[in-house]
């Protein structure tokens, strides 16, 4: 704390304890104000113009300071200087108080609050920005929320100062009112509740209820206009509850919930049901990784005491492998599945003609809502030489049947490493090249820098923190020139595999004649509850954002099929707080809810701890000599802000922190519970012993000490 804030401090609490200390309230009592009426009457009618800058200074005085008794100053303003000039003292005198109460609590308290809850409170300014006057005003419309823990609370906000001034003003005017006409007949009041009735204060709750009617009539006036090019095309029935587009894990699931609950839903593909996730992406990547880290295991046979010859692959079966792979999950996405579960499934290219309606295969569809869930495919840039065309990407690689001798692959983010690592233990000579100084750039440094390790042990040539300057063709192949700070190299590769992002799929039906507004990623625009600009049609996935995995798809789809059939009751806002992701290398990624990069760029103060899960008997029992656990925890408390683990099986580990942030339990919970010997998820519990043992109350230990000694001489 600065020295200014330290003064500030110092001098309201000098000023504050002395209202207590010498009983300066007893000045402010309704029986006091009755006494001394008469008397200040005729001081005001000798001095009306410094009395009245006197009372304003005092009003100022006591509302900046949250001090009490300013009630009982408003009704002796009636009394004192009549309705109309007290009302405008007080009208001005409360507000100027208020702000200066705002304005102190934002200097005193606000930085810190910022940095101890950062993301939440993040969140909470974000509200305020877009609501924060409709609430204001309604809280100052309704007597019964005390006004100073207003102004305290809304100083903890970013929102302006002049903003919450002439909110503030014309909130209280209709409530000083009430009471300054009361105090014109002040003889006649024997408590405050003769002057706010339970009649007048129901009154004034339904009054204070106007701005958010008024932000419901606003919202229907907007939506009014974002549909009004639209009207004369809105069918007045309809032919389905809802259409989605896309069979991927956003659209699958948000048909299935759908059918759940008996709405009537089609849903469209162009292509093959399960989108990417199944045929191009999780499925086929999974498979091909199981198949390198066999082969991997059978190389590294001879630590277990086992001795065998050459791996030798066979990289056509192995791609048999991963297509039967394919082939076996295919039912569960299939078309005859979900028509048996009630959706009606429609092959062909959807294009959409208005917010209502769709055409597919020669016939047009009506729908009260709509759910875009068309996904994204991978980026691929042009180099001076080649062309987009000449890179493979993870959505065309599954076509090979040749194993690279020698492969690039651009991209050190998940699917880059996953599949450097897989063509590596494969055999493959690879080239593993990343624009940023660190693999997997979005994860803590010395998390990514033990994957680095490995895929440096494996055999990938990783070049990081380069970029490509150019690739020339040649008879074998292609040689890539690469810059890495101020040194040139070059290397030959016969094949090369863009891994570098994905483009949200926004073309091609029908979305441009909607006008959408989109992020700068090029992801479709959605609010809190996954509703684009026209309120009836959600989005969600990749097309959507923020995260392209597969179970932010799912989880999206909820909210979205949910908000879609039930809004008109209840909506939900979608949450990403405890979204597990990972990275299926060897060893594993794992990561749930922040890691220190990300706190840190919150300002969010948190404690580490960590556990070495070499040090685990099961770890040591199967050879596996590397891997940490790393938890986040609010300082001083066991509530958990995030987990990373990197180490065997690290994804089915992180689920124990995703439940346990999901219900709010802590590392003490963990540690209570029983986990079977030997396993790894004991690394879970051990670094919950690791924060109790950093957290044992220090200064009871001496005392538990001398009770045993005392307990053995007894």
């Amino acid at each position: 704390m600065n020295r200014a804030r330290i003064f500030t401090v110092i001098a309201l609490a000098v000023v504050i304890s002395s209202w207590f200390i010498f009983d300066l309230g007893d000045y402010f009592t309704l029986a006091n104000a009755k006494a001394q009426q008469q008397s200040l009457i005729e001081q005001i009618q000798n001095a009306p113009i410094l009395s009245s800058l006197a009372y304003f200074a005092l009003y100022v005085l006591i509302t900046a300071l949250s001090l009490p008794g300013a009630a009982i100053v408003t009704l002796l303003s009636g009394a004192l200087f009549g309705f109309w000039w007290a009302l405008i003292l007080v009208s001005f005198a409360s507000s100027i108080g208020a702000t200066l109460a705002f304005l102190l609590s934002r200097f005193l308290l606000r930085d810190w609050v910022s940095q101890r809850f950062g993301e939440r409170f993040k969140a909470i300014n974000q509200g305020v920005e877009k609501d924060g006057p409709f609430y204001l005003l309604t809280l100052r419309l309704i007597p019964i929320f005390p006004f100073f823990l207003i102004n305290l609370a809304l100083g903890l906000t970013q929102m302006k100062t002049r903003t919450f001034y002439w909110v503030s003003q014309l909130g209280m005017l209709l409530g000083t009112a009430v009471y300054i006409n009361a105090g014109t007949q002040l003889g006649q009041i024997e408590s405050l509740g003769d002057i706010v009735s339970a009649p007048i204060l129901i009154s004034f709750t339904l009054l204070g209820l106007f701005p958010l009617m008024a932000k419901k009539i606003i919202s229907l006036v907007q939506n009014r206009r974002i549909y009004q090019a639209w009207q004369d095309q809105k069918p007045k029935q309809f032919d389905r509850n809802l259409i989605v587009i896309g069979a991927g894990a956003g659209g699958l699931v948000s048909a299935y919930i759908a059918a759940t609950v008996k709405a009537k839903v089609t849903l469209i593909e162009k292509d093959k049901m399960g989108g990417d996730c199944l045929n191009t992406g999780c499925v086929p990547s999974k498979a091909l990784i199981r198949a390198a880290g066999c082969a991997h295991e059978i190389a590294q046979s001879q630590r277990f005491g086992l001795t065998s010859g050459p791996v030798s692959v066979d990289f056509e079966q192995v791609m048999a492998h991963v297509h039967q792979a394919i082939t076996d999950i295919e039912p569960h996405d299939s078309i005859e599945r979900y028509s048996q579960l009630g959706v009606e499934c429609i092959t062909g290219n959807a294009q959409i003609l208005s917010p209502w309606h769709v055409r597919v295969n020669d016939q047009t569809l009506s729908c009260q809502h709509m759910v875009i869930a068309t996904g994204a495919s991978p980026w691929v840039p042009e180099f001076e030489g080649v062309q987009a065309s000449d890179f493979y990407t993870s959505d065309t690689l599954w076509k090979m049947t040749t194993q690279p001798k020698k492969l690039l692959l651009l991209g050190g983010g998940p699917i880059g490493c996953e599949l450097a690592q897989s063509f590596c233990r494969l055999g493959s000579d690879v080239h593993l090249l990343e624009l940023a100084e660190q693999l997997l750039i979005r994860e803590d440094s010395d998390c990514s820098d033990m994957v680095a390790q490995q895929l440096n042990h494996d055999g990938v040539h990783l070049h990081l923190g380069s970029q490509v300057q150019r690739i020339e063709k040649t008879e074998q192949g292609y040689r890539v020139h690469i810059q890495q700070g101020e040194q040139t190299s070059s290397f030959e590769v016969d094949c090369m595999i863009a891994a570098i992002g994905r483009r949200a799929h926004t073309q091609g039906f029908g979305l441009e004649n909607l006008e959408l507004d989109y992020n700068a990623n090029g992801t479709i625009k959605v609010n809190d509850y996954l509703q684009t600009k026209f309120p009836n049609i959600f989005a969600v996935g990749d097309v959507a954002g923020p995260y392209q995995l597969t179970h932010a798809a799912s989880h999206q789809a909820w909210h979205a099929a949910v908000n879609a059939l039930f809004g008109i009751v209840k909506k939900f806002k979608v949450s990403y707080q405890a979204l597990p992701a990972v990275t299926y290398t060897a060893p594993e990624l794992a990561r749930v809810g922040l890691n220190e990069k990300e706190a840190l760029a919150q300002g969010i103060a948190f404690e580490v701890t960590r556990f070495d899960i070499g040090d685990l008997d099961r770890a040591l029992a199967d050879r596996y000599k590397h891997g940490l656990i790393k938890v986040l925890t609010v300082q001083g408390k066991d509530k958990i802000l995030g987990a990373t683990i990197v180490g065997p099986h690290a994804g089915e580990l992180l689920c124990e922190y995703t439940l346990a942030m999901r219900h709010g339990l802590g590392l003490n919970k963990i540690l209570a519970t029983v986990h079977p010997y030997p396993t790894l998820s004991e690394a879970n519990k051990y670094v919950a012993g690791e924060w109790k043992r950093a957290h044992a109350p220090e200064r009871l230990m001496p005392w538990l000490e001398r009770f045993h000694t005392w307990r053995r001489k007894k």
